[in-house]
């Protein structure tokens, strides 16, 4: 039996993972290879890894913590998991394994409008965090796409990324901003576009916005608030607690990450809505360290 079982071999379970190594806890991680922020080419603004090829800060991670004896490491997407008397049981890729505690660490699945041309420039000229991928835009212009009543705020901040007057807001259906937020989008010089979206297209250098009137806006690069959802069947199947935010649900968890499960923990995107790397780390080590002491004070 493995002292701790990961779900999600990402940033997050990767961090819970060499806390609880070091202790010298026995680690199966398992992980079915789908990384959040997989179609984006580089990673900004974590600290020492800044600029860096999200596929290459994992792997170093991972390195990292196979280095150590006690780390066990399993290419398998886990699909079900159950609480037993004496810990947990987990099914991947047709096999069982055990363990006395659970971390969850899926990370969430991004659900975008249903615009064509969206998906294909997901990470590349499409994106969500501005933290992450606004600088290299050179105060150029930008699109956001709303996709919520949060979007006329999100516009606000994204207009802080682009040239004065050179944000431009599509609302795509959704409701009008009220007179404050019209107020505040004036203020930054912020265009109200109110024609329908039909499609999104242009080139490794541009998007093209197209409207239902046949006009097109070319814009460098287009921001949106993408609808999230948590991956596997692990909250319904534990009984675990969620709390909704306003893109999708989230595992409700204390200080130290443990769920609303005893011995079940979570982290990363599933359990906060900050979504970074740097949280995800950071989120990653309190779970990592909250489920070893629970291993000690409540064996």
């Amino acid at each position: 039996m493995y002292d701790v079982i990961i779900i999600g071999g990402s940033y997050a379970g990767l961090a819970a993972a060499l806390q609880l190594v070091r202790a010298r806890r026995r680690v199966l991680i398992l992980d079915g290879g789908q990384r959040r922020n997989r179609f984006a080419s580089h990673s900004h603004g974590f600290l020492g890894q800044d600029g860096q090829p999200p596929g290459a800060i994992a792997a170093k991670g991972k390195a990292e913590v196979l280095a150590y004896p006690t780390a066990t490491w399993k290419d398998a997407l886990a699909g079900e998991a159950v609480r037993t008397p004496d810990g947990f049981v987990v099914r991947a890729g047709g096999d069982e394994f055990r363990g006395k505690r659970l971390i969850l660490a899926t990370g969430v699945v991004d659900e975008l409008p249903a615009v064509p041309g969206l998906e294909e420039r997901w990470g590349k000229r499409v994106f969500f965090c501005p933290y992450c991928d606004g600088y290299e835009f050179g105060l150029g212009s930008l699109a956001v796409l709303a996709t919520s009543p949060q979007s006329a705020r999100f516009a606000i901040l994204i207009s802080e990324w682009a040239g004065p007057g050179q944000t431009t807001f599509f609302l795509n259906g959704q409701p009008e901003p009220d007179a404050h937020e019209l107020a505040q989008l004036a203020s930054r010089g912020i265009t109200i576009e109110r024609e329908p979206v039909t499609s999104v297209g242009g080139d490794e250098r541009s998007v093209e916005v197209h409207l239902r009137d046949g006009r097109i806006t070319k814009r460098d690069g287009l921001f949106l608030l993408p609808r999230t959802r948590l991956k596997g069947p692990f909250a319904e199947e534990l009984g675990c607690e969620l709390e909704t935010g306003p893109l999708g649900s989230f595992y409700k968890t204390d200080a130290m990450k443990e769920t609303t499960v005893k011995g079940v923990f979570a982290c990363g995107d599933v359990a906060t809505p900050m979504p970074a790397i740097a949280f995800a780390v950071a989120d990653g080590v309190r779970a990592g360290n909250g489920a070893h002491q629970s291993l000690i004070f409540r064996p």
